[in-house]
């Protein structure tokens, strides 16, 4: 394997974001500058504090503004950057009435995101996309997901978040082929299953968070059939970094995930079995969860996954970047004692 080493810069857009906070304080531990985005300063103390509680180091760290939605600041949060992670985008199982408000912002900001870093000069974006982009009806024939799936943009039980992850990252790879100029880019994809692990600045707010804060909190009683490959968001964070590392990462869609896929109830039992008691194992009948999706958005968000069982092929992974999924058990554990944690902090 061939690395890229030297002190380097990296723009990491929707810093405040659970995978994004991950990805910069790694890239901070190991001596990279970064550069992060937020849509509003006010996010900026959180992260900071929460940095600083996590001993973190800081002193490389600076903000910008920018929106997915408008050109204003990207052109300057490139500036003096040899790398992007674009990691922003509308992430929320509930469906949304309008699909445009998650469509157009992940898209558009996909797009904005590799035009201004091919202006800028940089050398590589590591886009952050999904293993929702992979999972089709074809791809459920076999149910095991690979590099050279894609998901169906015409499949019926598509949902808006799907067809964002799945259409951004097309225009992604669309706009590499087609790049013009003297300089051209270099892109990786990065592919998370269900992500989980522990929060860096306690927000419990994030879909990553709020599923197991609710599980040990004993508010959801019935489970859906479902089993989908597993990601800790340190191995996505880790994975991101080593793509700009590594040479051979270019041009490659990169799974991040268990080698299996792991069901909510088998989730739920490795809570249970540590002592968290409120924990509900109880599965939810399929009929019953179509049938609330008639009227519950955020139950309709999860449709597409009942009864299917995702697992997915990481070899090209674990060759290309030398790396070796998390345990399970830890990835889950972790995140329930910093959820925990973190619940018993608000009542400080």
């Amino acid at each position: 394997m061939t690395y890229l080493y030297s002190m380097k810069k990296v723009l990491v857009t929707g810093v405040s974001g659970f995978i994004a906070q991950h990805c910069a304080a790694q890239l901070l531990h190991k001596g990279y500058a970064i550069k992060g985005s937020v849509r509003s300063t006010n996010k900026q103390d959180e992260i900071i504090s929460g940095f600083k509680n996590s001993n973190i180091p800081i002193e490389n760290l600076e903000f910008c503004t920018l929106d997915l939605l408008s050109d204003d600041g990207w052109k300057e949060a490139m500036e003096g950057c040899d790398y992007v992670f674009h990691i922003a985008s509308p992430y929320f199982i509930k469906v949304p009435k309008n699909e445009n408000n998650m469509l157009r912002p992940a898209i558009e900001g996909t797009l904005r995101a590799l035009s201004f870093a091919q202006k800028a000069g940089i050398k590589r974006v590591v886009l952050t996309s999904s293993i929702v982009a992979m999972i089709g009806e074809d791809s459920q024939k076999n149910k095991t997901l690979n590099p050279n799936n894609w998901t169906d943009l015409d499949w019926n039980e598509i949902t808006p978040y799907i067809k964002s992850k799945t259409k951004s990252e097309k225009e992604a790879w669309k706009f590499i082929k087609n790049q013009k100029g003297q300089h051209k880019i270099e892109l990786t994809t990065i592919h998370p299953g269900a992500v989980y692990g522990p929060t860096i600045t306690n927000n419990l707010n994030g879909e990553s968070m709020s599923m197991i804060t609710k599980l040990i909190e004993g508010k959801i009683p019935f489970l859906p059939k479902t089993a989908i490959a597993v990601s800790d968001v340190r191995d996505i964070a880790a994975t991101h970094v080593l793509a700009i590392e590594k040479v051979e990462a270019n041009n490659k869609r990169l799974i991040v995930t268990t080698d299996k896929a792991y069901s909510i109830i088998e989730l739920a039992k490795i809570l249970k079995k540590e002592g968290f008691e409120k924990v509900s194992t109880i599965a939810a009948p399929n009929w019953l969860l179509y049938f609330l999706a008639n009227f519950d958005s955020e139950v309709k968000g999860v449709i597409p996954f009942v009864g299917k069982s995702i697992s997915t092929d990481i070899s090209l992974t674990k060759e290309v970047l030398n790396w070796e999924p998390t345990d399970v058990h830890k990835t889950i554990l972790d995140t329930a004692y910093s959820a925990n944690k973190a619940l018993e902090s608000k009542k400080d």
